[in-house]
């Protein structure tokens, strides 16, 4: 398990950045199908997915998001924020055996709500970004 960060309302500062990488996997996806009940075949038959537009088999927008909590529960702010919002846009494929780099940006702090609001981005190994948004975590301490 990941240690889980633990930064303050007032620790946390305009721009202040965290970020891991996740490698995407066969087993990974599978589990996620799993797990979702979502066994769509542009995720899951190769066959099927080669005569698409995008070439092959490509990875769940939502279980790319699904790293989104990793970064706010562990990362930033930690155990001291819990989600309020997200919003998402999935902007290029992800495949099989692309690493991804989560990143999350605050770029606004509430005093009077406590809420901090967070660039979410998820980049693929080329830099390129393929999920970004917006998250709002309200601090619980």
């Amino acid at each position: 398990m990941t240690e889980n960060k633990q930064f303050s309302f007032d620790e946390i500062y305009i721009n202040q950045s965290e970020n891991f990488e996740v490698e995407i996997s066969e087993t990974l996806v599978k589990k996620f199908a799993d797990m979702s009940g979502d066994f769509n075949p542009l995720h899951m038959d190769e066959l099927f997915a080669s005569k698409t537009s995008f070439g092959g088999r490509i990875v769940h927008g939502m279980l790319l998001a699904s790293f989104f909590s990793r970064l706010v529960g562990m990362n930033i702010p930690g155990k001291n924020g819990v989600y309020f919002s997200q919003s998402l846009n999935f902007r290029k494929p992800c495949y099989i055996g692309d690493t991804v780099k989560i990143v999350g940006t605050i770029i606004d702090k509430s005093m009077s709500t406590k809420i901090v609001t967070l660039k979410t981005e998820i980049l693929n190994q080329d830099k390129e970004c393929i999920v970004d948004g917006e998250a709002k975590v309200l601090f619980n301490k």
